[in-house]
């Protein structure tokens, strides 16, 4: 277990390498934190969960941190407030790496000794709880960077996904009762991917692959951003006010051509590869226009664990037709760590597979990602699916 605390947290510090101190101060908007919030929320998580309650005689490294670096977890303290986290302009990035190795010690002490399960099982949230946020470090600076003018680079050597391509089959998909959730023997899930139960799925059909950019591009040159009809009226609204032409990140040069901005900056757009950076509404609106729909959760769930989805389609997160809602028998962890996932059960849209920014080893096929249905600035896309005549 050392090894895997040592791999994960010396990860995100790869992660933010290429950053200047400026660029991890930044915050672009509510939704996105600056990358040293990250770094030290998820330092914060190990020493407010784990040292704070196994380690006797442990010592905060400043007890105003506590205060400066939870997130949401209101059963554990005050916290400042989340649309704020860029006016903390101190501590430094010096002071949170600090931060980070005076925590990790601690914890290399920690797992040193015999590792008891209620321990073992904290430890690999906590490390699961860090990928997350190294895949919001990614997309966070990335949205940051795309407001500067000159579109620099956050990772020069990020490569981006391979190319899709070629001619998307719809495939048959499970039906009947079928299976669905992360089965209790897995070592380690989120509680919201289980218990693990059974469900009726009606014959569908759903797509070999995600929707690729060149199909994006025949939507936009058919008006799909113009024609009312196709958007549910909550979209049609945030399309308007935002003025969505596009999906995030894309622009178009002096000559008319699509460009796009990744981590490695701004290169022309591939239209072979999986569209990305769009939100619930707009994948929706494209379902529609293609006369086809979202899969459900369950249907996709249920189709990647049978049929021969492309093995690239976990370049991007993939939208679905479910709302985040529990699972019959659902029951959130006990403690603190109950906030975790099930107060966010409202008012969002479940995501399915996993991306380009997702850490290896994080995601699996039970996984159950979610964002409210106007946000774009992860890396989402989506794959058809339609009822089977």
């Amino acid at each position: 277990m050392q090894e895997r605390y040592q791999a994960v947290r010396g990860h995100s510090e790869r992660l933010a390498a290429p950053l200047s101190a400026e660029d991890q101060a930044i915050q672009s908007m509510p939704d996105a934190s600056p990358t040293k919030w990250h770094l030290a929320h998820t330092t914060w998580f190990y020493e407010t969960f784990l040292l704070g309650r196994f380690e006797p005689g442990y010592k905060v490294c400043n007890p105003d941190y506590a205060f400066l670096f939870n997130s949401y977890y209101e059963a554990a303290g005050p916290r400042h407030a989340r649309p704020a986290r860029g006016m903390i302009t101190r501590p430094s990035v010096a002071e949170v790496i600090a931060y980070r190795r005076h925590v990790y010690a601690a914890m290399l002490r920690l797992l040193g000794r015999d590792v008891p399960p209620d321990l073992r099982f904290l430890v690999e949230l906590g490390l699961h709880h860090e990928q997350q946020h190294q895949e919001l470090l990614v997309t966070d600076v990335l949205h940051a960077l795309a407001q500067n003018p000159l579109k620099p680079a956050c990772d020069p050597g990020w490569r981006p996904p391979l190319p899709i391509g070629g001619e998307a089959r719809m495939l048959d998909g499970p039906s009947g009762l079928v299976e669905i959730g992360t089965p209790a023997e897995t070592p380690f899930y989120f509680d919201n991917e289980g218990p693990r139960h059974r469900v009726w799925l009606d014959p569908y059909r759903i797509a070999s692959r995600p929707v690729t950019n060149g199909e994006w591009l025949r939507f936009i040159e058919a008006g799909g951003y113009a024609q009312p009809l196709l958007w549910m009226s909550d979209g049609w609204a945030a399309r308007y006010a935002e003025d969505w032409q596009a999906p995030l990140h894309w622009q178009q040069d002096r000559d008319g051509r699509w460009m796009q901005f990744s981590p490695a900056g701004l290169a022309p757009l591939d239209p072979d590869a999986s569209v990305r950076h769009i939100c619930w509404y707009e994948a929706d609106a494209f379902a529609r226009w293609a006369g086809k729909r979202l899969p459900t959760e369950a249907e996709w769930e249920a189709a990647a664990a049978t049929l021969p989805l492309d093995a690239v389609a976990d370049d991007v997160w993939q939208w679905t037709e479910s709302a985040y809602r529990p699972y019959p028998g659902y029951r959130p962890w006990a403690g603190l760590v109950g906030e975790y996932n099930g107060k966010f059960m409202i008012n969002t849209m479940v995501l399915r597979g996993g991306s380009v920014a997702t850490p290896p080893g994080h995601a699996r096929l039970g996984y159950r990602n979610f964002f409210h249905p106007d946000k774009r600035w992860q890396f989402t896309g989506l794959r058809l699916a339609e009822n089977a005549r």
